[in-house]
């Protein structure tokens, strides 16, 4: 079960100024899923479906990390993403 303090970096990502890059937002969605869900074991998107493939791609390069280990890097990254865009 996710931490206040992951609810509380995924609540204040959500009402960033400025949207983060593509790049950033794929990490922080598949962080986001490895910490929420676990390893992906969904069947790959369909080749013409280019952002979900982006999604499912970036989420799957963490299989083996812990949900634990995952909530650790969600937080740390967002926290660098709220430093960032929110001034």
């Amino acid at each position: 079960m996710p931490s206040a303090e992951f609810d509380k970096a995924a609540a204040a990502v959500q009402d960033l100024k400025v949207r983060p890059s593509n790049d950033e937002l794929l990490k922080l969605y598949a962080l986001f899923k490895q910490a929420t869900v676990g390893d992906n074991t969904t069947p790959k998107p369909g080749v013409f479906d280019l952002k979900a493939k982006y999604k499912w791609n970036e989420w799957d390069a963490l299989k083996g990390t812990s949900q634990e280990e995952a909530e650790k890097e969600y937080i740390t990254f967002a926290e660098g993403l709220i430093a960032k865009y929110s001034s």
